[in-house]
């Protein structure tokens, strides 16, 4: 009995732990609903793991996202955008925090993510020195990632990945990626050649130092996953 009390009072705060960007914020205003832009996956608030996600399509916007039936909305160069956590929660895993861009050949709707991926984003450690404490990473306590759209961005409809990778079980291989994908159509006058491009899936490798870390070691620095961030 006492067991299943002490289950009873963990359940709760193990699923307040997991989190879903699908809220839109523009320039510091809420964009309409849940899931208005973001494409639904099948996760809802369940992590991905290395083992499901490396070599599949998945990687790009988390399991069971499809094209069709999500819109798609218009910001321009210089709008600061925010992916807001579901229900008002907050990011209380340790880890870095993405955004990626990839511009669609046609319609954003019907676009796979197949194309050429670009770092636009990276959250890491507010403290270097000491990315073992939960407190080092700037986005501990969040309730989202924010992009500022690069000015020299070039114009058209883009699928935008947001993700967030917990850390706190990356050295037994279960790194915890959380990830949606926005469909926005972005105005501006262009001029920018965004890179390097990557491809998804081989964004990452399980392995990579970034992903497979240990926490729990009383690390001193910590290796960013992924290409560098373009700038513009």
């Amino acid at each position: 009995m006492k067991a299943f009390a002490v289950i009873a009072l963990l359940a709760p705060a193990l699923t307040e732990a997991h989190y879903i960007f699908n809220r839109l914020i523009v320039n510091g205003a809420s964009i309409g609903g849940e899931y208005a832009y973001t494409r639904k996956n099948s996760n809802s608030y369940n992590p991905a793991f290395p083992s499901e996600l490396m070599n599949s399509n998945d990687l790009r916007c988390n399991k069971g996202a499809k094209t069709g039936g999500t819109a798609t909305y218009s910001v321009k160069a210089g709008d600061k955008i925010g992916f807001k956590l579901f229900n008002n929660e907050f990011i209380e895993h340790p880890g870095p925090g993405f955004v990626y861009i990839s511009k669609a050949p046609g319609s954003v709707a019907d676009y796979d993510g197949s194309g050429d991926w670009v770092k636009v984003m990276e959250n890491g450690l507010c403290n270097p020195s000491s990315p073992g404490n939960d407190g080092s990473w700037c986005s501990w306590q969040k309730d989202r990632l924010e992009w500022t759209i690069q000015q020299n961005i070039p114009p058209g409809e883009y699928l935008v990945r947001v993700e967030h990778i917990g850390l706190h079980e990356g050295h037994v291989g279960k790194a915890q990626f959380y990830i949606e994908c926005y469909q926005l159509k972005i105005d501006g006058a262009g001029g920018g050649t965004p890179g390097p491009a990557v491809k998804i899936p081989g964004l990452y490798k399980a392995s990579d130092p970034g992903i497979a870390f240990n926490k729990w070691n009383n690390p001193r620095s910590y290796s960013m996953p992924g290409p560098k961030v373009w700038t513009g």
